[in-house]
């Protein structure tokens, strides 16, 4: 898309942010869910602005391409700006992740202090979020197999020396845990108070170094802290010599990626199809290694992207 095309795009989201105090298209006047699903042949693909999402909509606009669709792309990093888009029809495809977005739908729909609908349970999770997402025009496509959620990992040496594969080994181990995290993890149920009640591990400490963060790989790394809260696709976890622990009793949300869509757009069956072959192929650790050429090797995300895309035979 051209520089031009982008800044107008860019300043008909600004206007749409600040045009009143509503939040996006009313409940009340849309018939999204009446009206036979759209199949626009020009379909901008948005990106949340950070490598992941970057590599997704990379990938996302060359199946589309492909498939006789003409694409753009457009980088809005707010969430509340690209899914009000995304309602208009401004944004025609995102990626999104499934609990995350299911909760933010809800808060938004229910308020800020309604009960998750988000949860480990991907069934439960991708029906609350089709019922949030139906009424505002959105359709949400079916997950494949690519999970990003929260995560916990020590080090190599580590998990050796204590014979550690799982949570619920360090639970059984008995051995006193400082855990770097962000300081919301003191009372979050997927931080300290799940270890403990799910898992039985003795968080003596939370260390708010943040979530991932290079200062909270450091202190396990040097052994000032023992597990560190960092995510699924996490591109440098080797660097620090640091090995995720399998959630073995599913204590994390359904962080499942998923393509969300307009419906009068980008709702038809060819859209469905085409992003629906990456489902076929796509793993949190082809993610997680796309991550890494871009963030250590400093590729450009829709070269990696369209390498993957060959190497799987999704392009031709």
């Amino acid at each position: 898309m051209s520089r031009g095309t982008a800044l107008a795009s860019l300043a008909a989201l600004t206007a749409l942010a600040i045009s009143g105090c509503t939040t996006g298209p009313s409940l009340e006047t849309q018939s999204a869910v009446t009206a036979a699903p759209g199949d626009s042949r020009h379909l901008a693909v948005g990106s949340a602005g950070f490598t992941e999402s970057d590599l997704l909509a990379q990938m996302y606009a060359l199946l589309l391409d492909q498939a006789g669709y003409k694409t753009s792309m457009l980088t809005v990093a707010n969430r509340e700006l690209y899914e009000r888009a995304l309602e208009s029809g401004q944004i025609d495809v995102v990626a999104e992740y499934a609990a995350t977005f299911a909760d933010w739908l809800n808060a938004k729909t229910n308020g800020a202090d309604a009960p998750s609908v988000g949860s480990p349970d991907l069934g439960s999770t991708m029906t609350a979020l089709r019922e949030l997402a139906a009424p505002r025009g959105l359709t949400v496509l079916d997950p494949g197999r690519a999970v990003d959620q929260n995560a916990f990992a020590v080090t190599g040496a580590y998990a050796r020396e204590h014979h550690l594969k799982t949570l619920s080994d360090l639970g059984r181990s008995g051995l006193e845990v400082r855990l770097a995290a962000g300081d919301e993890c003191v009372q979050r149920p997927y931080g300290a108070p799940g270890l403990k009640e799910t898992y039985g591990i003795d968080i003596t400490a939370v260390d708010p170094k943040g979530v991932g963060t290079t200062p909270a790989k450091k202190a396990v790394q040097n052994g000032r802290d023992q597990l560190v809260l960092t995510t699924t696709t996490d591109a440098t976890l080797d660097e620090f010599g640091l090995v995720l622990l399998d959630d073995d009793k599913h204590l994390q949300n359904a962080g499942y990626l998923i393509p969300v869509v307009n419906r009068s757009r980008a709702g038809g069956e060819g859209v469905t199809k085409a992003l629906g072959r990456l489902n076929e192929v796509l793993t949190t650790a082809d993610v997680a290694s796309m991550n890494e050429q871009v963030d250590s090797w400093r590729r450009l995300p829709q070269d990696v992207a369209r390498k993957y895309l060959q190497n799987k035979g999704l392009l031709k």
